[in-house]
């Protein structure tokens, strides 16, 4: 079951003597779910105590989901694999709780991926996002992260239009220590990622990571800007970028759906990355990105540090949101 690492003190690691990195990771996830736990836990807390699923349950579960934005869709979906589950069993699971969580780890397995790892000997990863999500932060935590990892990183300042991206990002570079290709403001920014992925090419770097300009998801001449990137970087490889990973802002709840809709559309996205999971009551979003959009999520932002860029784990996000329940 996954909340079995819930029970008990914190495991030991026999050498170190430390937490064990998934206690680390639930610790912090829960942590990052504080306030949508907080907003469903007294709803959630009524339904476990009852002895059967029945219509109140259900009702109550339903109530739920919605308080945590999983929406409508995602919801109803919830609901008849809870009921399928629950009616299907040769014997009645006596742990409602239990049951609930299989499910929604059973909806997040489905578009579930491992920890990212470059397969390639060098892979570009274009970052495409609206104005305002994180991405240049967003940027500057994964490097930190690959990095960490042993993964030698370089960065592309293809934000040529925000004021201050460029400095920014340059910031970012310095604070972890990695390379930065850069050109003034208002430069062409498919050039701009192209140079970079030449240059790390040359250089044998396993990772470039392109940051790109936030732009309305509504806004189609914009979008086509995205793709003029991807028709460059091709030039040097036909497989580059490979990968596009969206980042939304998890406050703005179902309407992040609407976003990763028309960037899929126009950049075949390959991934999501969840920001300021911590500063708000929706992360139910997750539900209904794994849902209705089949995309893997690879890392959560639960806080503000240069750490606190987290790779998403379902077991773990399941039980950090259903622990107070």
């Amino acid at each position: 079951m996954i909340f079995d690492f819930l029970r008990g003190a914190p495991k030991k690691s026999a050498d170190t003597d430390k937490p064990s990195n998934k206690q680390t990771l639930l610790t912090r996830i829960t942590q990052g779910l504080a306030r949508t736990r907080a907003k469903i836990s007294r709803t959630f807390s009524e339904i476990f105590l009852r002895q059967a699923i029945d219509d109140t349950f259900l009702d109550k579960l339903y109530e739920g989901l919605i308080a945590a934005d999983c929406g409508p869709s995602t919801a109803e979906h919830i609901l008849e694999r809870v009921k399928d589950a629950y009616f299907s069993a040769a014997e009645k699971p006596e742990d409602l709780k239990s049951l609930v969580a299989d499910v929604l780890l059973a909806i997040l397995a489905e578009s579930q991926k491992p920890a990212y790892v470059p397969s390639a000997s060098h892979e570009i990863i274009l970052v495409v996002g609206v104005n305002g999500v994180g991405k240049t932060t967003t940027i500057g935590r994964l490097a930190h992260h690959l990095k960490s990892q042993g993964i030698s990183v370089a960065l592309a300042a293809g934000d040529t239009f925000r004021a201050a991206a460029i400095e920014q990002l340059q910031t970012w570079g310095q604070r972890n220590d990695v390379p930065i290709i850069a050109q003034h403001t208002g430069a062409d920014s498919a050039s701009v990622i192209y140079d970079a992925y030449q240059a790390a090419l040359a250089q044998n770097t396993q990772v470039t990571l392109a940051d790109t300009a936030g732009r309305l998801h509504n806004k189609d001449h914009l979008m086509a800007e995205l793709a003029k990137i991807n028709r460059v970087l091709k030039k040097i490889h036909p497989d580059a970028p490979q990968q596009t990973w969206l980042v939304l802002d998890a406050t703005v709840g179902q309407n992040g759906l609407k976003q990763a809709e028309a960037f899929h559309k126009h950049m075949q996205l390959t991934g999501i990355i969840l920001t300021k999971l911590d500063g708000t009551a929706k992360g139910g979003i997750v539900f209904a990105i794994a849902d209705q959009l089949k995309l893997p999520i690879y890392y959560l932002g639960v806080g503000e540090g240069i750490a606190d860029l987290m790779p998403f784990d379902a077991p773990t996000f399941v039980a950090g949101l259903l622990e107070d329940s």
